[in-house]
């Protein structure tokens, strides 16, 4: 299967890539990425590199937490946690697993990431948009990365300040870690 994919990474994209998933830093308490590779489908990479374009005069830039999450990395993580408030059902398929969806923050002008009142993958209503019971500077945060992105193009998901994705998301085919050039699993 030929993917239109593409790496995402410095020079290229001026954005930090830390993957969460790469790390034991995440819901499983242990690396579900053997390599931390950084990838989204060629529509998805536009998308990125207009918010990136949006972002840098403001001062800010893109921490990416995850990106193209291959199917094998669904299942891993909806066996650690299997609600669907928060985790796609791999069955059906996340928009991760398509390659058109990013999960990310914004870091200031020193490489510090802004106070988004949760941290990535809080798993709790506290997480989702539109929050008041969050401190005032988080709640501007998160609806600055909300207008850098949907300027850009992207969709978001109500339940995650972080996730954002292609609209019609379904219509991308369901990526397997076989699939990619250079394995994440």
């Amino acid at each position: 299967m030929k993917l239109d994919i593409v790496a995402i990474a410095p020079p290229d994209f001026d954005v930090d890539v830390t993957l969460a998933y790469a790390t034991d830093a995440n819901l499983t308490g242990r690396p579900v990425y053997r390599n931390a590779e950084c990838w989204l489908h060629r529509e998805a990479a536009e998308k990125l590199a207009a918010a990136i374009e949006l972002a840098r005069p403001l001062g800010y830039r893109l921490r990416i937490f995850d990106a193209l999450r291959p199917v094998e990395a669904q299942w891993a993580l909806w066996n650690v946690n299997p609600d669907p408030e928060f985790i796609a059902d791999p069955r059906r398929g996340s928009p991760h697993s398509r390659g058109v969806a990013v999960d990310l923050s914004l870091l200031d002008g020193e490489g510090r990431e802004l106070d988004m009142g949760t941290g990535f993958d809080a798993f709790t209503p506290l997480s989702h948009h539109g929050r008041t019971d969050i401190p005032v500077e988080a709640q501007r945060n998160r609806l600055l990365l909300m207008g850098l992105m949907t300027s850009a193009g992207w969709d978001f998901y109500r339940n995650e300040w972080w996730h954002y994705q292609l609209f019609d998301a379904r219509r991308y085919p369901l990526v397997s870690d076989a699939d990619l050039p250079r394995p994440m699993m």
